[in-house]
């Protein structure tokens, strides 16, 4: 049914929890349920709760499932998605989908609950019964240790509306609803189904579920709007009320100013909302007057810290105008918030909080008397609700002490270091894509991110976990299957893999290039003497070149049997890597460690020898001739006046004369890649520089170096002199025209357009690092065919030139590139020249219940004793499309036969928020390209998903979509025309996942 989200009764809700749990010891998709210890329960609103955590208004508490799913992960205090008189088909059409975006700081365009008011309150009372039966039936805490908070909006006129004012009324006492009836009647009808509950538990189960309520307010509402709902609640329904705040109340400066040096200064907000919101002037008397009329009432105030932050959509983020931001972002400002209310009320004012809570600072707004404390974002991640677990084991190791007010110097030390903390400070670079380039596949989609992004997919998770039982040999033989360059590598590959690791959505990224350099230093002694040359092929193969390229090529060939010579021009082989790039990035040894595997294998190595002719080479008697010179043209920059000095040049100069080069004392740098880095930094130890100048055209967000060296580089004292293009070189001054960014496009990346204001940057001496270029002069000479850019033109298949039995590597063909993708063409190659394949994959290791184990628990490198304790195994278990799904509609399936358990969408319960979309290792969105499982045939036609309506269980008929095609199948006819494949999916959730059909 599209985007519209159907309620599940409370029989399917039930059978779903107990079958689940008895057959696969999970429930709605966690694994590890979160037990509480009673002896620590505090107290707030009158009522016991055993963690002072749980899921925020909004997409984790919109249906009872999600509800569920949290309660059995550790949560235990439950802000209700909001209610509103507008409500259902009304409200969901004004939401545009997808509408929520949590890669990073999370932003959303959605609001209140989606449902008709009266379904919410069936949700809500539903999962108030669930709660009670699992705590006793699972032993999870006691039942009376958890509560139920409502939150309504968003004007007074609205909540006093019949339908509102019904819902607070059976949300405060339900007895004689009909859905508290129906659950009642129906756990009484199957008590039998329990070992540990009885007819008296079930019958003990309260009526009066919410004794608590939060005010949500539009943006704009005025101050006296906002106290007379409190009033309203205060005195007419004898509630403990609590006020949502916005992030507003500090002010446009501050927010704008905090935003701007934290790194978010593309995000766009103008004052309007904080002219037109509550005024911090206007609120504190409101909140004194709230108070006092709670303390005379015998009733509870406080404030809840803080909404959402509206923001501009300048990069099509979401499909709106405006969006509304949450996560670490909004910590700084939320916090602040508190900190500042908290010094104002001296510790006396009673917050609840949320807004970029998580597991790293969720321990210390707790002890500072912060408390209950809602996420959102948090739980959006990968990981999804299983993240609880580990929030309220470390808050409640030591448990919550009674509150007696809040730690006003402890908050604000809080608040201070927010906006310095890494975890919340915007990265200095946009994040790179972490998608995969394929579309995900109806069945079997479990990858490796980190495998698909390496070029030459290296068994990532295999050596990694090889590595972390300190069989390092072992590790190093996984290594070299695919990789002859593991030192070099290990110490300067660009890391694709890093980048695509899941392990980014949770903190950062499996140091996947260091463990490999620990698996090849400490493996390398055992190894190297095994290393030896495959039994003779008879072919004979020629490499010009000694860089990576030609190390790889020679590798692959000679340990399948080849015999292999390289002529290097240089007294020895590492090319680039040997000769340019400095000495602080790569010993010698490093690479010496790599040229001893072709060493050992007898590959002829012929140094100081510069080829000229192809022909000539190949005369020799060679079956074939690889080209591996590298992109060893100088890249050239023209200046109006003034001669600059090619970066490669220098890096040579200052390799070869260690540091002793004629520069000035003002060297710029002209360039934003790794080369410049490089270059800005040796430059740095240069003798006699006193300044270093990093010009670029755009910030430094946007230049193409890794992160980490832009770090380093930022470190070491480099002054960046951002927005500038330069003109002319004139009398030790380098000219620049001033330029100004842009507008973003999709990918993130500015426009940039010039000025007319000229900038002055003192300048001895200009290097240039803007890309080298391929040797076309050398390739023409050869006969071999260039295109219009002086590149040879390939089969890129093989990368045999128009010449036959001519073939190029690395960035003699394509131009710069990295070493990992070097070492991809030295494996086409060598493929090409044998005619059949040099590398293999290996089997896929590890256990599903290790891999459930490390899913939802934030673990940094500094805490983890071994990277295998942070590597997530994603080629065995993913379900990042399961872990985000608020609603549970991604759903993991065994299905007999295969090896690798299937996900499928299930329909009924999507609204197509689009979180899963963006935790896809895949450039997809399940709830669209999953295999769907539909309530019933009509809900087909509202959908283009491939999938099926079950017609008849017990025949097991079906209406099944695929590849577009809509026919009727028999999942168990082996004749059926559906794929074995897909019918085996649907027989094994009729069979096996019963109550995933709608009933």
């Amino acid at each position: 049914m599209s985007e519209k989200m159907t309620c599940m009764s409370f029989g399917q809700l039930m059978d779903w929890v107990l079958t689940e749990h008895k057959e696969k010891g999970t429930v709605f998709g966690v694994h590890r349920a979160y037990q509480a210890d009673t002896a620590k329960d505090m107290e707030i609103f009158g009522r016991n709760l055993e963690t002072p955590i749980g899921p925020a208004a909004g997409p984790n508490t919109q249906l009872a499932q999600n509800i569920v799913a949290s309660y059995y992960a550790g949560a235990r205090f439950f802000e209700l998605k909001t209610v509103q008189k507008m409500d259902g088909d009304e409200l969901a059409a004004c939401i545009n989908r997808p509408c929520i975006l949590a890669e990073d700081e999370c932003y959303n365009c959605e609001w209140s609950t989606e449902l008709y008011v009266p379904q919410a309150m069936g949700e809500y009372i539903k999962a108030w019964f669930i709660l009670h039966v699992m705590a006793k039936e699972f032993g999870l805490g006691g039942t009376d240790g958890f509560q139920f908070n409502i939150s309504v909006g968003y004007d007074l006129a609205g909540i006093k509306e019949e339908k509102i004012d019904t819902f607070i009324n059976c949300m405060k006492e339900a007895r004689d609803t009909e859905v508290f009836k129906e659950c009642r009647t129906w756990l009484l009808d199957h008590v039998d189904q329990f070992e540990h509950v009885t007819k008296e538990d079930i019958e003990a189960i309260p009526s009066e579920i919410c004794n608590s309520a939060t005010i949500s307010t539009l943006h704009g509402c005025p101050p006296n709007e906002i106290e007379s709902i409190a009033n309203h609640l205060y005195k007419e329904k004898h509630l403990n009320t609590f006020i949502k705040c916005n992030p507003t109340l500090l002010g446009y400066e501050f927010a704008r100013k905090t935003m701007d040096e934290m790194g978010y200064d593309y995000m766009a907000f103008g004052d309007f909302h904080f002219l037109d919101d509550l005024q911090y002037k206007d609120a504190v008397p409101m909140f004194k007057r709230l108070q006092a009329l709670a303390d005379q009432l015998g009733l509870a105030f406080g404030v809840k810290i803080t909404n959402t932050f509206p923001v501009d959509v300048t990069r099509n983020e979401l499909p709106s105008e405006e969006m509304y931001m949450s996560g670490k972002a909004l910590f700084p400002l939320s916090i602040s918030l508190a900190a500042k209310l908290s010094r104002e009320f001296d510790g006396k004012l009673r917050i609840a909080y949320s807004g970029g809570a998580d597991f790293y600072n969720i321990d210390r707004i707790v002890g500072c008397g912060v408390w209950p404390v809602t996420v959102a974002t948090t739980i959006l991640k990968t990981g999804g609700y299983q993240r609880f677990s580990q929030m309220a084991e470390k808050i409640m190791a030591d448990g919550v002490k009674p509150w007696d007010g809040i730690d006003v110097e402890a908050l604000e030390k809080l608040a201070e270091d927010a906006k310095k903390d890494p975890r919340h400070v915007k990265n200095i670079k946009p994040l790179p894509n972490r998608k995969n380039e394929e579309e995900v596949p109806l069945l079997n989609c479990y990858f490796a991110p980190c495998q698909g992004g390496c070029p030459i997919h290296q068994d990532i998770p295999e050596y990694i976990g090889l590595a972390g039982e300190e069989k390092y040999a072992d590790a190093l033989r996984a290594i070299l299957d695919k990789n002859a360059l593991p030192f070099i590598t290990g110490t300067l590959c660009a890391h694709n893999c890093m980048y695509k690791c899941t392990r980014n959505f949770y903190d950062e990224s499996v140091n996947i290039r260091g463990t490999k350099l620990l698996a090849a230093e400490n493996g390398y002694d055992e190894v190297i003497g095994e290393i030896r040359a495959g039994e003779s092929n008879g072919k004979k193969v020629a490499i010009v070149g000694g860089g990576p390229a030609g190390i790889a090529a020679a590798y692959f060939l000679a340990r399948a049997g080849a015999s292999v010579t390289i002529f290097e021009k240089e007294a020895k082989l590492g090319g680039v890597i040997r000769y340019v790039i400095p000495g602080f990035r790569i010993p010698e040894t490093t690479i010496d460690k790599d040229v001893s595997f072709i060493e050992k294998m007898g590959v002829e190595i012929r140094t100081n020898t510069e080829i000229t002719s192809v022909a000539d080479v190949k005369a020799q008697g060679y079956d074939a001739v690889i080209v591996a010179t590298g992109a060893n043209k100088p890249g050239t920059l023209k200046l109006e006046k003034g001669e600059t000095v090619n970066a490669l040049k220098f890096l040579a100069d200052f390799k070869s004369n260690d540091g002793k080069v004629d520069l000035g004392k003002n060297v710029v740098v002209i360039g934003g890649g790794n080369t410049a880095m490089d270059t800005a930094r040796a430059a740095k130890r240069t003798e006699g520089v006193e300044h270093v100048y990093l010009v670029y055209r755009r910030t430094k967000r946007y230049m193409p170096a890794a992160e980490e060296e832009l770090l380093e580089v930022l470190e070491e004292g480099v002054e960046f002199k951002e927005l500038l293009s330069p003109v002319s070189l004139e009398n030790g001054t380098l000219i620049c025209r001033k330029m100004e960014l842009g507008t973003m496009d999709a990918s993130g990346r500015a426009g940039v357009t010039e000025t007319d204001e000229m900038v002055e940057v003192p300048a001895d001496t200009v290097i240039v690092a803007v890309g080298e270029k391929v040797p076309a002069e050398f390739y023409e000479a050869n006969g071999i065919n260039v295109n219009e850019r002086g590149k040879a033109k390939l089969d890129q298949e093989t990368l045999e030139t128009s010449v036959k039995d001519v073939y190029l590597a690395g960035d003699s063909a394509r131009g710069a590139a990295t070493i990992v993708e070097a070492i991809r063409d030295a494996q086409l190659v060598a493929k090409a020249i044998l005619g059949r394949e040099v590398v293999s994959d290996r089997a896929v290791t590890g256990t599903e219940t290790e891999c459930y184990e490390k899913k939802g628990v934030l673990k940094e490198e500094k805490d983890a004793a071994k990277e295998s304790a942070r590597c997530l195994s994603c080629s065995k278990v993913c379900e990042n499309c399961v872990d985000v799904c608020p609603n549970r509609a991604n759903i993991s399936v065994k299905v007999p036969g295969m090896e690798m358990a299937q996900v499928i969408h299930v329909d009924y319960m999507c609204n197509e928020c689009g979180n899963c979309r963006t935790f896809c290792p895949y450039a997809s969105a399940p709830y669209k390209d999953k295999f769907t499982l539909f309530a019933k045939p009509e809900d087909m036609d509202d959908s283009t998903n491939d999938g099926f309506a079950v017609l008849n269980a017990d025949t097991k008929e079906c209406r099944v979509r695929f590849l577009g095609n809509v026919t009727e199948c028999k999942a168990d006819d082996p004749e059926d025309k559906v794929p074995g494949g897909i019918r085996a999916l649907i027989c094994a959730v009729i069979d096996d996942y019963s109550y995933l059909l709608f009933k």
